[in-house]
């Protein structure tokens, strides 16, 4: 279809369709949003269009931006002198322009102020003109790349591939025949040598970078970019294709950024399987490469370490040409693999070269939240405009990713091991490594004693004197301990920099397994036996076989002291924004300890002051109170640079019935409790209301229940009153799997179900679904046309009350923000918050396009209450109707789905 450029309030929106009304108005105030630099909030319900409302709009104001910017260097090139602002660009400005904004100082002689706005402005201009001709021969690079042949890449790619593989040949040929008769001992002693701690320095001692992970810098600076962040990988996929389709989709500098996991090419390094492991490999491996450039010279007995450890696909002038084919075009991450392959380079370095000079960057948000993760990857937010798609779980996933927990088996099994390793390398260890690995061994000895337990005894049969959670603030829990006066930062700096978790991991792979036989065998035979007790199900039976023992190893997890890392990092949060949970279950294997982060606005804060402006988008963002008291206000934004916008549904108001039960076919008043809900009379009425849905409403149906345990006992329950069988009549019954790797295959039968019945004119008019809030079916899943006719809400899914880590979120809050009058208190509101938000994902799920059309039916009397409606998605709750009885509400319903349907 032709693209259609829109006019709105003088601006021009490439589209390539004409758009909604809605989806105008989205764009006009996402734009004014990036324009005065604020903070959005936007709401566009899923079918609306939001990811081309917001690749539209906000590509459309880095169109204007650059324009802009580009006439403004030009204007300052030709006369030498600084334009001046008209007012209409409200900061923040061009960071070019913040650079001249402070000229002079107060007090200063006239000649003196006139002197150094000269010198800067002479400056200025000297920069304009290298920056100008790094866009020339970017551009240039680029069109060049855009009109050479992939066939004459792919040819060259061959032939370093087979020049590679006979040097190979010939390396390995040459290395059988000189160590074949001392193979064994050289392999040790070669092996070994990457496992010995190097000498450590401290900041004080060396203030200096380690270089471990500088890349060679591409001397580019970053071009203002948009960073569009989204929760998964497929999600970001989706939205690249939408890039793609869009007008913007041929001019536009795209990449997208992935973990490791996501991008190694490197087979070698895949097979870890494990996030930790496939990272530290291959951190490792450019690690050693830096090395191996810093020595001139190394000794013969290492040539074959390095050459085994470093990667063939980190070749920077291949990663170079990658990140140009790269920019040349949108691609997705499934593209860029295969582009890595055909390249043999690494798409994971390629494409965060190609960050400087992009105009939109597609990541997970994981990664752009993550501070450490930010830097690494070279994410500068300076200047830049952030946009979080999906943001429902926002404020959960920040939580999440700065949460830690640690089981007493991780502990003891980390003690073990480095011990040993301490042990096998005491003397070949300097004085600093020994010093911080006591340290740490101290540390891991009084968490297993703060939980009772013995960190000298197997975890798997000790049983604690004392069970139960206890919750403690971060200075009693080291308190407690008895390590306040151990310097966690250093210890944290010490991990980081030493990278003993990976040595550590190295080192129980080359003893714990025991492939090789070896004089340390005997010494460390109680070392092995302990590390096998510690696995899962561990027995006495017969060694497994070479074969499963190599199963067993690639699916090792990694080193349980790279768990721990993570939570004494998270010690080291300020006292009041976490707590430490002691959680003491019977055993020390079944018992942990985890971090709780209570302020997720304390690492939200720094993206919010770092970026020019930041859109919260999703289809679902009611109540909005949680992202303005937890992550805005907790962060120090003022309620003035915060706007928000809620578009409605494009669907037709007749499209969409909403209703609210209050009580049943037997006049049972519906309120779903914890206490109440398990009562036989509210399962039976529950199940009453159904049979009579299902009697009326289409194709399928999907009821959500408030956990995977109520829905169990409602099920069993049905099933032996009968209902369930009369429910059967009209509709065939699916329950949604506890397990992820099932859920593909109810929804196919389900949906083949459902297709089935429309076809054929039998009894069986479609399917019911019985789900669960906050499970699989709950986010993601469509429910369009015939699958999702009818969605059917049993209860209010508070969160659970009992909940240590809950009680002390909301005591946090009652005691951080402040209550106005009339409102309920800040940790009572978070409850309500949690139950509405997890409703209005799970009714979204139901109208996804403008034609679609469904019911949506909340059994609960508390639904009607004023508080609770006002949280309801604004197009929903414009059109829902109370209903005190169930005759009328049923009668509604009918003559819904009778107009809709048409005649059967």
């Amino acid at each position: 279809m032709a693209n259609k450029t829109q006019e709105v309030g003088g601006i021009q929106f490439p589209f390539p369709y004409t758009p909604y009304s809605i989806q105008k108005d989205f764009m006009a105030e996402l734009y004014q949003v990036l324009e005065a630099g604020k903070i959005g909030i936007f709401e566009s319900p899923t079918g609306t269009g939001k990811s081309l409302s917001l690749i539209c709009g906000a590509l459309s104001w880095l169109r204007d931006f650059e324009q802009k910017k580009q006439q403004e260097e030009a204007c300052l090139l030709e006369t030498g002198t600084i334009p001046l602002n008209d007012g209409k660009d409200k900061p923040p400005s061009p960071s070019w322009q913040e650079t001249s904004s402070n000229l002079g100082t107060a007090g200063e002689p006239d000649w003196v102020t006139q002197f150094v706005q000269k010198k800067e402005e002479r400056d200025l201009v000297d920069r304009l003109k290298e920056e100008q001709i790094r866009r020339k021969k970017r551009e240039e690079r680029l069109q060049q790349i855009r009109h050479n042949s992939q066939l004459k890449y792919a040819a060259k790619r061959v032939r370093q591939e087979e020049e590679e593989t006979e040097n190979l040949l010939r390396l390995s040929k040459e290395m059988l025949v000189a160590g074949a008769e001392t193979e064994q001992l050289t392999h040790l002693e070669s092996g070994e040598e990457e496992l010995v701690l190097a000498e450590y320095e401290s900041d004080e001692e060396k203030r200096t970078a380690s270089g471990v992970d500088q890349d060679e810098d591409l001397e580019e600076e970053h071009v203002t970019k948009i960073y569009y962040c989204s929760r998964t990988h497929s999600q970001l996929a989706q939205f690249v294709r939408e890039v793609q389709k869009s007008p913007f989709g041929k001019e536009t500098r795209l990449v997208s950024l992935g973990s490791r996991q996501n991008l190694c090419v490197n087979e070698d390094v895949r097979k870890l399987g494990s996030v930790q492991l496939i990272n530290d490999r291959c951190m490792e491996m450019q690690r050693d490469r830096h090395e191996k450039k810093n020595k001139a010279e190394e000794e013969k007995p290492k040539l074959r370490k390095q050459n085994r450890a470093t990667c063939p696909f980190y070749n920077y002038e291949q990663m170079q040409l990658l990140r140009d084919e790269v920019l040349v075009e949108v691609k997705d991450i499934e593209h860029l693999v295969t582009l890595g392959k055909e390249a043999r380079a690494c798409p994971y370095y390629g494409s965060r070269f190609a960050i400087p000079a992009a105009q939109l960057v597609v990541l997970p948000y994981q990664m752009l939240l993550h501070t450490a993760t930010r830097k690494a990857t070279g994410i500068r937010l300076q200047g830049q405009v952030v946009i979080i798609d999906e943001a429902h779980n926002l404020i959960d996933t920040i939580t999440g990713i700065h949460s830690a927990e640690v089981s007493g088996s991780q502990l003891c099994q980390a003690h073990s091991q480095l011990l040993q390793y301490m042990e096998q390398y005491r003397k070949r260890l300097k004085a600093k490594n020994l010093m911080y690995i006591k340290q740490i061994l101290y540390l891991l000895e009084q968490f297993v004693s703060v939980l009772g337990g013995n960190i000298k005894q197997n975890p798997n049969t000790q049983s604690l004197p004392q069970t139960g959670t206890e919750l403690k603030t971060i200075n009693d829990f080291l308190f407690q301990c008895q390590i306040d006066n151990i310097n966690l930062f250093k210890v944290q700096r010490y991990c980081e920099k030493s990278m003993i978790s990976r040595k550590l991991f190295g080192f129980t792979e080359w003893y714990g397994a025991a492939l090789l036989p070896s004089r340390e065998q005997p010494r460390l035979a109680g070392f092995q036996r302990f590390l096998q007790s510690l696995q899962p199900g561990a027995t006495e039976a017969t060694p497994p076989s070479p074969v499963e023992e190599g199963e067993a190893r690639a699916l090792r997890p990694a080193s349980p002291l790279m768990h721990i890392e993570g939570f004494l990092a998270a010690l080291t949060t300020a006292n009041q924004d976490g707590r430490v949970i002691l959680s003491r279950q019977g055993s020390l294997t079944q018992s942990s300890l985890k971090f709780l982060l209570l302020n997720p606005a304390v690492h939200f804060a720094q993206v919010v002051k770092e970026c020019r402006a930041m859109v919260i988008a999703g289809g679902t963002m009611q109540p909005v109170s949680d992202f303005r008291d937890q992550l805005l206000t907790c962060a120090g934004v003022g309620a003035e640079r915060v706007v928000e916008f809620s578009c409605g549904h494009v669907i037709p108001p007749e499209n969409i019935l909403p209703l609210i039960i209050c009580s049943g076919p037997s006049n049972q008043q519906l309120e779903f409790t914890y206490q109440k809900r398990e009562l036989p009379l509210l399962m039976d009425e529950a199940g009453r209301i159904l049979c009579n849905l299902c009697n009326v409403v289409p194709g399928g149906v999907v009821c959500f229940f408030p956990s995977y345990e109520y829905q169990r006992q409602v099920h069993a329950h049905w099933e032996k009153s009968g209902l369930l069988a009369r429910l059967a009549i009209k509709k065939k019954i699916f329950q949604e799997p506890k397990r992820a790797n099932q859920v593909e295959q109810v929804l196919m039968e389900y949906s083949r179900c459902i297709k089935c019945c429309s076809q054929t004119g039998s009894v069986v008019t479609g399917a019911l679904l019985l789900s669960v809030v906050g499970g699989k079916m709950s986010e993601g899943i469509n429910f369009s046309d015939d699958l999702g006719r009818c969605v059917v809400m049993v209860g209010m899914p508070y969160p659970n009350m009992k909940s240590p880590e809950l009680q002390e979120k909301m005591a946090y809050l009652d005691q951080s923000l402040p209550r106005m009058p009339g409102q309920v208190p800040p940790g009572k509101a978070l409850v309500e918050n949690l139950c509405m938000k997890a409703v209005n994902q799970s009714i979204g799920r139901a109208i996804r396009h403008q034609k679609d059309f469904a019911s949506i039916v909340l059994l609960d009397q508390r639904y009607a209450r004023s508080p609770v409606l006002a949280k309801l998605p604004a197009w929903i709750r414009d059109r829902v109707e109370v209903k005190a009885a169930f005759g009328p509400a049923f009668a509604a319903l009918r003559k819904f789905h009778r107009e809709k349907s048409g005649p059967s």
